[in-house]
């Protein structure tokens, strides 16, 4: 029988390109979903379990974890507040409990990369605090840390493509020419999925990330030279909320 595996996070980006990863492999995968109905409609919606559960209602997840070998947790939320943050930690809990209770040999992670000594934003210090709490119930737990994950629909990707698309002379914040290193989604899935096979990578936090590492404004005049524009940046020290706002609007 083939080794069962629990998903959450699949109708998003990633655990949704991760669903068929898996299948190919021959895992068995259960999904869990607070509408499993959402599932449907995926070319491989009738090839797993949708089962219904919140990590953040513990008494939704008994039973989800029953004959599970690992588990990928792909759940964030997005936001900046204390409300956000803490609703984020308790879930972690709440998954790393359930999943200890039941024997799952493995939870699998993706976090944010960052050194934790260094002065880290709200939503990346969540990310990382998010692998600690999963980590507190026992359960090894394989975390991979990746700055930026680009593929097409990725916010990533789809940031700096509207951005470049709509405008030809950029106004930009000084966070656009922060060294970043970028990764392919592909990759991501590459490392998520071999990560069940690897024994060495269990209870380990990991780093990736690909071999180029660029700034954001980078980024963004490649991908113009790609598409035959002319694109010019503009660095600013600080934006007002005026122009701040506009930035908005374009990435949104």
């Amino acid at each position: 029988m083939a080794e069962c595996i629990l998903v959450t996070g699949a109708t998003g980006y990633i655990g949704g390109r991760l669903v068929p990863r898996l299948l190919e492999k021959g895992y068995a995968v259960r999904c869990l979903a607070r509408d499993p109905a959402r599932l449907q409609g995926r070319a491989w919606s009738d090839r797993v379990e949708g089962i219904k559960g919140d990590v953040t209602d513990a008494l939704s997840l008994e039973g989800a974890f029953d004959g599970v070998e690992a588990a990928y947790y792909m759940v964030h939320s997005m936001g900046d507040t204390a409300a956000f943050h803490e609703r984020d930690l308790t879930a972690a809990k709440n998954f790393s409990e359930a999943a200890a209770r039941s024997g799952v040999k493995r939870i699998v992670y993706l976090g944010g990369l960052g050194d934790s000594s260094d002065v880290l934003s709200e939503h990346l210090r969540s990310r990382q605090q998010t692998g600690e709490a999963l980590r507190s119930a026992g359960v090894p737990v394989t975390e991979f840390r990746a700055a930026i994950v680009v593929g097409s629909g990725s916010v990533s990707f789809e940031m700096i493509r509207n951005l470049t698309e709509r405008l030809p002379v950029m106004v930009c914040p000084s966070w656009v020419f922060n060294r970043v290193q970028p990764i392919a989604v592909r990759n991501v899935l590459d490392y998520l999925v071999e990560a069940l096979s690897n024994d060495e990578s269990s209870g380990q936090i990991i780093e990736i990330g690909g071999k180029d590492v660029i700034t954001y404004g980078k980024m963004m005049t490649q991908y113009a030279e790609v598409r035959g524009l002319k694109r010019f940046l503009i660095p600013v020290p600080v934006l007002t909320p005026r122009l701040s706002s506009y930035w908005v609007h374009w990435t949104t």
